[in-house]
């Protein structure tokens, strides 16, 4: 189940399976398989990893980072409940 951040995004959410060569095989949330360059993670994964891929085109980067930071900062603002945490 995507989370809130997800929902709203253009994300794929997986895990890392295995690796296998120079690659990470990644497997999503629905079940497909990606073959990921070791290189290019994160230096802290390992099998078992959850990642999320992020879709983005050069032409909606900045639109799509917009979103990213409203939805972030909606869910770090949102209080459920009802409590104020400053």
């Amino acid at each position: 189940m995507l989370d809130p951040i997800s929902e709203n995004l253009n994300i794929l959410e997986g895990k890392i399976d295995h690796f296998e060569d120079k690659n990470a095989i990644i497997i999503l949330a629905d079940g497909q398989k990606i073959s990921w360059p070791i290189k290019n993670l994160p230096d802290d994964c390992l099998a078992d990893t959850p990642i999320r891929l992020i879709l983005t085109t050069s032409k909606n980067d900045e639109k799509e980072r917009e979103k990213i930071a409203k939805t972030i900062l909606n869910e770090i603002l949102k209080n459920p409940d009802g409590q104020n945490n400053q």
